[in-house]
């Protein structure tokens, strides 16, 4: 192989995707949508309160009215025991309510009630539910002080657990580190949307380009001067750098922007969103304290004389972040890397060999299924591996080099034995080596193939020629 031409053939394949108007758009517009990702759900949801209603009621129980208590969402108003129903709901406008809720009376079998509301538009999830929960309140505390028993509603207070199960990892030399799974779950799944993400469409730009080559004949006049096999690892090296570069700009561009938003919504109150948003709460509530509870130190102390390490536990995002900190970030680094370099030229060689024996997209459908269906296993096989990290399945599937770029990093951040991850790298560099030796003979040969739709009977025809 001549690495002069082969370096003309990464060149001109790099100079010529990143030029493209459709590189700069999709490379200044994803981080955009990267730092989206981060802040819009929490002002989503800052934004997404329910205007302040009023509610009157009537209340034939008498037990509920006590605790339905108004707030920012909800103001109660008591419209009495007579009031006429009917002709409130005819026109809730004239006794200026925005809902009317009806409380049946008491029922002495089942000690509780039935309610109705009724409002000219549906009520929202937050307004539904707090009304729903007072009404609960209302009947529980009825039904507690219906048993005469002093006390009671203090003693089934007491009697509720909270217990948080504390989660620590030991090292060989015996460090104990804090290690919260919902932590881990979180990094395995980006993990292994990441690399499906990049193989995937990286691999599948390969293809597109193959194709866009033969189709136009440009590929005629370029293997006249290189060879056919210097052409296809150009590409496949031409468009994985192009890849490096688009994610490097990702990440630079994606900081640039939540560092221009703290800038200019606050650093303390975007920590403070970031803390509240839907994935570092789903996050959270696997840490402990997570609920809001707090640590009683005194109660810890008096229970337990021979430790105070309970007192010194961290809590919440506390847990979080040093989970994080306790994670072998250098070793994920460089198994990305390699596992996205090696994944993407496994990938990218087959992708190659498809395109070189189609003229267009539409009748490459067919070939693409076998190589496809191993990198959509993986994916869905890397979604649940924080369930079993160790299981058989999650094992196979980290070692099996079509599924493994994708499933060991979804097992890296629960710890994997040296020789299990040197392992996977090594079956997955002697299977790209294998594939890229086949891939390149089918490439030769389809490269130059027109007018007949190819099989895979075409395909092994070719794979065994000289």
């Amino acid at each position: 192989m001549n690495f002069r031409k082969l370096g003309i053939v990464i060149e001109r394949e790099y100079l010529n995707k990143v030029k493209k108007k459709s590189f700069l758009l999709i490379t200044f517009i994803t981080p955009v949508l990267f730092a989206a990702i981060a802040i819009l759900p929490s002002l989503i949801m800052m934004g997404a309160k329910e205007a302040a209603k009023q509610v009157g009621v009537v209340d034939h129980s008498g037990i509920v009215m006590p605790y339905l208590e108004s707030g920012e969402v909800l103001e109660y108003r008591d419209l009495g025991v007579d009031a006429d129903v009917e002709a409130i709901k005819a026109d809730l406008s004239k006794a200026d309510i925005d809902i009317l809720l009806t409380i049946s009376e008491l029922d002495p079998q089942t000690k509780s009630v039935t309610a109705d509301t009724y409002s000219l538009k549906p009520l929202g999830m937050d307004s539904g539910s707090g009304i729903e929960r007072r009404i609960n309140d209302a009947v529980e505390a009825y039904r507690i002080d219906s048993y005469g028993i002093e006390n009671l509603e203090e003693i089934m207070h007491s009697v509720k657990s909270n217990v948080h199960v504390h989660n620590y990892t030991i090292s060989e030399s015996g460090e104990e580190s804090i290690s919260e799974s919902g932590v881990y779950m979180a990094i395995s799944m980006f993990l292994g949307i990441a690399i499906y993400m990049f193989i995937a469409l990286f691999s599948g730009m390969v293809m597109s380009s193959v194709i866009e080559e033969k189709s136009s004949r440009v590929v005629e006049v370029l293997v006249s001067s290189v060879k056919a096999t210097e052409l296809m690892f150009g590409k496949i090296i031409g468009v994985a750098l192009v890849a490096l570069t688009q994610f490097l700009l990702w990440i630079l561009l994606t900081l640039l922007l939540l560092a221009v938003a703290a800038g200019i919504i606050g650093k303390d109150k975007m920590m403070g969103m970031l803390q509240d948003d839907p994935t570092t709460e789903m996050v959270s509530q696997m840490a402990p304290g997570a609920d809001g509870a707090t640590l009683d130190l005194s109660a810890l102390t008096a229970a337990a004389d021979t430790t105070a390490v309970a007192a010194a536990e961290p809590t919440g995002m506390q847990a979080i972040t040093s989970t994080i900190g306790n994670l072998n970030l250098g070793q994920i680094l460089l198994s990305f890397i390699f596992f996205f370099i090696f994944g993407y030229l496994l990938y990218a060689s087959l992708f190659a060999a498809i395109g070189s024996s189609v003229e267009n997209e539409g009748d490459s459908n067919q070939l693409q299924l076998p190589v496809t269906v191993p990198l959509m296993l993986g994916f869905f096989i890397a979604l649940y591996a924080f369930k079993a990290p160790d299981s058989s399945l999650v094992f196979w599937g980290s070692m099996i080099p079509f599924t493994s770029p994708i499933v060991m990093l979804a097992r890296i951040p629960f710890g994997v034995p040296g020789w299990e991850l040197a392992l996977s790298m090594v079956l997955l560099v002697a299977t790209f080596a294998a594939c890229a030796w086949a891939s390149a003979k089918i490439y030769k040969v389809g490269i130059l193939m027109y007018g007949k739709k190819s099989t895979f009977k075409d395909l092994w025809k070719w794979l065994k020629q000289r």
